[in-house]
């Protein structure tokens, strides 16, 4: 088989609709960013407490975790998404992959406007939910793995550190404990509760 006649036979597969599609918007929401020079960033894609009279207050709510402050925070946050969440996607299907990233978004926003009050921007909420909850794809009735152990201490005693000595000014380390603690509730339902999960699939 020639080189011509291997290339004709490649065809993409676009396995992993949420997650391409996600990385797509962000790369999109990148580009305005840097043209606006920081405009959109601040008008759709951040978080922050301001007039609830304001319809952008409820949209900010989930589209913080589009944008991100520039190429090396958005790289470092789709390498991760790129390498688990496809992985997730087929386990548990797209529908119910975007359910827990809107409410692993919806629940950093609430935790950042009531106690901080930082603008804050990034995947890395979904990030974190993502890297816990992979490891519970491994749990059987009685049994838990020893990976899902060492993922709680070296990235969520982590982020209880940086949390404490570093603040949140510039990563918004709470954001990343809220990703986690929602990967270990989604792990727990997916788990134990599959009934819920039927209900909202439906």
């Amino acid at each position: 088989m020639n080189i011509n006649t291997f290339l004709e036979n490649i065809k993409l597969d676009y396995n992993s609709p949420v997650i391409l599609t996600y990385l797509i918007i962000s790369l999109i929401a990148g580009i305005l960013n840097t043209i606006t020079r920081g405009k959109t960033n601040k008008l759709l894609f951040s978080n922050y407490r301001s007039s609830p009279l304001n319809p952008l207050t409820y949209i900010r709510l989930f589209t913080h975790c589009i944008g991100h402050q520039d190429y090396n925070h958005f790289m470092h946050n789709f390498l991760f998404i790129l390498l688990i969440g496809p992985m997730i996607e087929e386990k548990y299907g797209s529908y119910l992959l975007i359910i827990m990233f809107l409410i692993t978004s919806l629940f950093i926003s609430l935790f950042n406007i009531i106690f901080n009050n930082y603008r804050i921007t990034g995947a890395s909420g979904n990030v974190y939910m993502l890297i816990v909850l992979s490891s519970f794809s491994n749990i059987t009735e009685g049994k838990i793995p020893v990976t899902l152990i060492l993922i709680l201490i070296f990235y969520i005693l982590s982020e209880v550190k940086n949390s404490i000595t570093e603040g949140n000014k510039t990563i918004y380390h709470d954001g990343h404990l809220i990703g986690a603690f929602c990967g270990i509730l989604f792990g727990f339902i997916l788990l134990y509760y599959p009934e819920i999960v039927n209900i909202l699939i439906k």
